[in-house]
């Protein structure tokens, strides 16, 4: 007899400095509920006047810890991910749509989380600096959101 865990997700958006007026993210669904073993996405659309938005995903398990940083993905086609996601975590820009949905893969007990998407436009255009030491030398990851 297999068992059946439900799984559910909870999304919300971040907003950081540098956004300008009529500037938006919306989270597509508030909350999801999936069955262990499945496959989900999450999907944030975004209104910007701004050509090179960087759209980030995050997740937050416990209110232990601050959230997680699972990836990023650009609508110039930069990314970075989180190693630990890299096997089941993906987002495709959708420049249609203006959303970078997220999908999980093979659903675990452990993904069950509040799921945080957040835009962000650089205005200098230069990624490495806005990335710069995120993570230690073993992987950890360095930075907060507040």
């Amino acid at each position: 007899i297999k068992q059946i865990y439900r799984l559910h997700f909870t999304t919300f958006l971040l907003s950081f400095p540098g956004l300008t007026a009529g500037d938006s993210i919306t989270p597509q669904q508030t909350e999801v509920t999936e069955t262990e073993g499945e496959s989900v996405k999450l999907t944030c659309s975004y209104q910007t006047s701004y050509s090179g938005i960087y759209l980030h995903w995050y997740r937050h398990d416990s209110d232990l810890q601050a959230p997680q940083f699972i990836l990023w993905k650009g609508a110039k086609d930069y990314s970075a991910e989180n190693s630990e996601a890299k096997d089941r975590f993906d987002a495709e820009v959708d420049k249609k749509e203006n959303s970078v949905p997220l999908k999980i893969q093979k659903l675990q007990l452990s993904d069950s989380a509040v799921y945080y998407c957040a835009v962000r436009p650089t205005v200098t255009g230069n990624t490495k600096t806005l990335y710069k030491n995120l993570w230690s030398k073993d992987n950890r990851i360095l930075h907060n959101i507040h």
